[in-house]
């Protein structure tokens, strides 16, 4: 039985469809979108290994990494505490805070990355836009999740560099207009590209989201996926969609 939560007035909690999982999130604002479910299946997890999410928002990125593959352990990082408050009471709901916690931290100090040691698998969903458009509210949810305000792509890959133990693997989630950024700060930071996969919206559109995978001090060797296209032509769902989200025939 669910533990009875309390939820604040603009907090909506949402039946993930898969193992029972739910999560609080506001009701207007950042959620969850194709971009966190992507990379959870896109990541290659085990149930042995400790797991580490940077940027984790409200957790979405964990809590279907925990339904999907079992892994022992999954952290959570977030700069933003209200983010952070709303993923521990899911993990308390979800009776999973013994194997999902989260901490309030800035990725930026790699004194307290340090201090949870190293982890097996690194997953990301990184601000995507550069911070190059004027002013931006520091107190905006949403420029904050879009935007890299409060950390750059590089303090990214520095801190997966980090948390990362020898030979272990990161995964994320960017646009395909900065994979060269991406490619160029994993080699700065001797995290190896090894996989690409680019996700369409259909056939006959240009990618608009890219996945990647790195091993720190990996060998040099990098492999592409066939691309994933979200619809068909006739603007269903696509079997590759349907696969990702449980929903097969």
């Amino acid at each position: 039985m669910k533990e009875n939560i309390e939820l604040l007035q603009d907090e909506s909690i949402d039946d993930l469809q898969l193992d029972n999982l739910y999560l609080i999130q506001k009701k207007q604002g950042f959620r969850f979108g194709v971009d966190a479910v992507l990379l959870s299946n896109f990541a290659k997890v085990k149930n042995k290994h400790r797991v580490v999410d940077l940027c984790t928002g409200t957790g979405i990125v964990p809590f279907l990494t925990y339904g999907k593959y079992k892994p022992k352990e999954i952290v959570g990082i977030e700069i933003q505490e209200d983010m952070v408050d709303m993923a521990l009471r899911s993990a308390k709901y979800n009776e999973i805070d013994d194997i999902v916690t989260f901490k309030n931290i800035d990725l930026k100090d790699l004194k307290s990355l340090s201090a949870l040691g190293t982890f097996d698998v690194l997953t990301v969903n990184p601000p995507y836009k550069l911070n190059n458009s004027g002013i931006v509210n520091p107190d905006d949810k949403l420029a904050i999740a879009r935007h890299e305000i409060m950390c750059t792509l590089e303090d990214v890959i520095a801190a997966s560099r980090k948390l990362l133990k020898d030979n272990s693997r990161m995964f994320i989630v960017h646009r395909p207009e900065r994979l060269i950024d991406i490619f160029e700060l994993m080699r700065k930071y001797k995290i190896e590209p090894k996989r690409v996969q680019m996700v369409q919206p259909n056939i006959n559109k240009s990618p608009n989201i890219v996945l990647v995978e790195g091993q720190r001090d990996g060998g040099a060797f990098l492999k592409w996926e066939k691309p994933i296209y979200v619809y068909n032509e006739d603007g269903s769902y696509s079997d590759d969609i349907n696969k990702i989200y449980g929903r097969e025939r």
